[in-house]
């Protein structure tokens, strides 16, 4: 990003902007060329892992790493919901029976019907493509990092009790032991640990809730409705509309499909739906998701306080016994859309006040399938500092309200500081 700003913790724990051209970062960092570049970013939160890091910035000298600590979401899966496949399947059943079909809609209807029910059977389940893309992201693991696990030692992984999440688990940890043969792995999938693993699902009797709350400029339902456009998509595949409101109404049916295009390629290798729809109505459907996920996902950012606490909680006894050489946590977009903000990770902390706004700090093709954060612990035999930095998605990452010692390097007991300070400005509350 070729903006400058700067970011400071305020006494609440919130993040103040002190210094920002919102004119310079626009001119310098349209986030919609970059969008338009790659299907994959198009398709956001539902786009397959991407393989795009650039190289690793050396160590400061004398540092090696030792231990490391990661959230990563499920990979590549079916549609999350049903809905995704019976309201369409609905819909064009209507359309067909009604005779309102236009000739691309005829196509849509019949490419459809032949595609539908495996992926209906298989809703919420991780595909193969998910399964390699986290074997990989074990092994590249262990390519960089050969330090941490060469010598074997313990890990622990845990995953949220959804199919995806343990099946994803797995995959990396077969990939891990493939790698780093004497490690000793160990893996659960408890409801006792989902204030770690999935925080948002964790049962009423061990729930947490913290104090604070995000801007959020406009609904969702208002921007999709203010911009999307729905006669040009609706028109090339019907000839008449009125069954659209008695089954859903256009907003659900244009959002499905939507949902439909952007993730079919996790598990199919079709292009039976490319040209649906135009780039720019892509784009401006990619801008409503993406607002969609920051209003969902990020205002949750204070419930990923017991994540925080585990991380930095688990890292402080791998620091001090070395017994721990990893902790690995398998979950969901959920909890990485509110875990980052959380934590400032490239800025993305910050509120803004504009929904046109939202976008330039925000961006949720950087939660694809298999998204991960990694921390990862460097230590010196001749400093007592430990250091660490952070990947997000194999990439370095920065933290803001930091200040590095060195490239992305940071102080870990500078950023349990700033943690400390943080969750302490929003204390956990009570609720019935």
């Amino acid at each position: 990003m070729r903006h400058t700003f700067r970011l400071i913790t305020a006494a609440l724990g919130v993040f103040t902007l002190l210094s920002i051209s919102f004119t310079l970062r626009a001119q310098t960092y349209d986030v919609l060329d970059i969008v338009a570049s790659s299907r994959d970013k198009m398709a956001g939160c539902e786009g397959p892992y991407r393989y795009d890091a650039a190289a690793l910035t050396p160590a400061p000298k004398g540092y090696s790493p030792f231990y490391i600590s990661h959230y990563g979401r499920h990979g590549s899966r079916y549609a999350w919901n049903s809905n995704t496949y019976t309201l369409l399947k609905k819909v064009l059943d209507a359309a067909s029976d009604s005779g309102s079909l236009t000739p691309r809609g005829q196509r849509l209807y019949d490419d459809f019907n032949a595609f539908y029910l495996k992926p209906l059977l298989n809703t919420g389940d991780l595909s193969e493509l998910g399964m390699e893309q986290h074997m990989e992201i074990a092994r590249k693991m262990c390519q960089d990092f050969p330090e941490v696990f060469k010598d074997g030692g313990d890990v622990m992984a845990m995953a949220s009790t959804s199919q995806r999440a343990i099946v994803s688990m797995n995959a990396f940890t077969v990939s891990l032991q493939k790698c780093a043969p004497k490690l000793n792995i160990e893996m659960n999938s408890l409801h006792t640990n989902l204030n770690v693993t999935n925080p948002g699902g964790a049962p009423k009797e061990i729930a947490e809730y913290y104090e604070g709350s995000i801007i959020v400029p406009e609904s969702v339902t208002d921007m999709q409705d203010r911009l999307t456009d729905y006669d040009s998509i609706l028109g090339k595949l019907f000839t008449d509309r009125g069954f659209l409101e008695e089954i859903g109404g256009r907003r659900e049916f244009v959002h499905e499909l939507f949902n439909l295009w952007a993730g079919y390629h996790n598990y199919s290798d079709g292009n039976w739906l490319e040209d649906i729809f135009s780039k720019d109505q892509l784009l401006t459907m990619w801008e409503i998701e993406n607002y969609s996920v920051y209003v969902g996902h990020s205002r949750n950012r204070y419930r990923m306080i017991p994540l925080l606490r585990d991380i930095i909680t688990m890292a402080d006894e791998a620091i001090a016994t070395g017994v721990y050489k990893g902790h690995f946590r398998f979950g969901h977009d959920t909890v990485v859309n509110a875990i980052c903000p959380l934590l400032n990770i490239n800025g993305c902390g910050f509120e803004p006040e504009k929904t046109e706004d939202v976008k330039y700090w925000f961006q949720n093709y950087d939660t694809p399938k298999g998204a991960n954060i990694q921390f990862v612990f460097y230590r010196s035999k001749k400093n007592p500092d430990i250091l660490f930095k952070l990947l997000r998605n194999g990439g370095e990452a920065t933290l803001p309200q930091l200040q590095p010692v060195s490239g992305p390097y940071y102080k870990w007991s500078e950023f349990k500081e700033w943690a400390s300070s943080m969750m302490k400005a929003h204390p956990r509350i009570e609720r019935q």
